[in-house]
């Protein structure tokens, strides 16, 4: 991506923010140093990949860049303007221009991995709930859902990974991101 690019992206970014800040609840698109964190545990070949709130698209970018095929990307972005920029840069992923909320994917227990760039801690509790419910509702039996945070820990309460039936772990700390952030790894709790 060109610095033209980026400096776009940001703008754009920027103004969602100020149109929409709880919805997009940062200034700034996330950097690169914190994609490949995001990606890290992905790699090309888990099935398909499952991306909530892409923005401007830097996870999806990184997934490419990764080896995943853009044909097993499917991206759920509620943003309208975000959404038309993802159906140009990339064409052959599904888009779904709509609520994560309210997930609703023709298989279900398919999908391999999924990449969250939702600001859960700005959320409220039960709208939290209901997107892991619907997430794992989608993700094959191992997969794992990657989520970062601007907070000092995980963005999703004890309680609701324990109705779930999820656990969370610490996978990194990004400190050179705007804001720093941490990348967890949230998946079904081993029995």
């Amino acid at each position: 991506m060109t610095t033209r690019n980026t400096a776009s992206d940001t703008l754009l970014f920027f103004r969602s923010w100020l149109t929409r800040p709880l919805e997009v609840a940062s200034i700034a698109p996330s950097g690169k140093r914190l994609a490949a964190a995001m990606t890290a545990e992905v790699g090309p070949s888990p099935g398909d990949v499952l991306e909530l709130g892409p923005g401007t698209g830097i996870f999806t970018r990184r997934l490419l860049q990764d080896g995943v095929d853009e044909e097993r990307l499917i991206l759920v972005e509620r943003n309208p303007t975000f959404a038309m920029l993802l159906r140009q840069r990339f064409p052959k992923a599904t888009l779904i221009e709509g609520d994560a909320q309210h997930l609703r994917l023709p298989s279900a227990g398919t999908i391999g991995a999924a990449i969250s760039g939702l600001p859960l801690l700005s959320m409220p509790k039960p709208i939290v709930h209901d997107i892991l419910d619907a997430v794992f509702r989608h993700l094959a039996d191992d997969a794992c859902l990657f989520q970062f945070t601007y907070g000092p820990r995980c963005p999703v309460p004890a309680p609701i990974l324990a109705a779930l039936g999820l656990e969370a772990s610490f996978r990194r700390w990004v400190p050179f991101n705007l804001p720093p952030a941490s990348v967890y790894r949230i998946q079904r709790r081993m029995v």
